[in-house]
């Protein structure tokens, strides 16, 4: 067996599908969030979720500073979304509709759900951070997840 490779490690733990996220915050410069793929449940009693952002992210530090967050499930018409708050350099809410949650994070239309919370922790662990959220409110609206699977997004879910 030969030497393990970044591109070996990607290509199989890509056999896992995963849900999509946007996680957003308010901050001092206006709102700010990103796409991750890494969100789970992680506690029942309390109740926690988590999810892991990358390191050198320029929204990251912002979320992470506000204290406070939504996750927007996506739903399976929102690959555009999830493209779109992937991206640097841009206004990621230009042209996406938002209201206020109860905590003052903004909570993206036409998402499947969105779990509110406060920041309770953040460790590095290689190139990201893992972040533990206690969760404060959550909506369920329903419909189909948009699923990250392999490199790319699965439409036929």
């Amino acid at each position: 067996m030969g030497e393990l490779s970044a591109q070996d490690y990607k290509n199989t733990l890509g056999h896992f599908a995963t849900g999509v996220v946007v996680v957003t915050a308010t901050t001092p410069d206006g709102p700010a969030g990103f796409t991750c793929q890494t969100f789970a449940a992680l506690s029942l009693d309390p109740m926690l979720v988590s999810f892991n952002a990358i390191t050198n992210s320029s929204s990251w530090p912002k979320v992470r500073d506000s204290g406070r967050v939504a996750i927007n499930i996506l739903s399976q018409d929102q690959e555009g979304v999830a493209r779109g708050f992937a991206r640097s350099g841009a206004d990621k809410f230009e042209g996406v509709a938002y209201v206020e949650a109860s905590n003052g994070a903004p909570l993206l239309e036409g998402v499947i759900a969105s779990v509110e919370g406060e920041i309770l922790s953040t460790t590095v662990h290689g190139d990201h951070e893992l972040c533990v959220v206690q969760v404060t409110n959550v909506v369920s609206n329903g419909g189909k997840p948009l699923i990250y699977f392999r490199g790319g997004f699965d439409l036929h879910n």
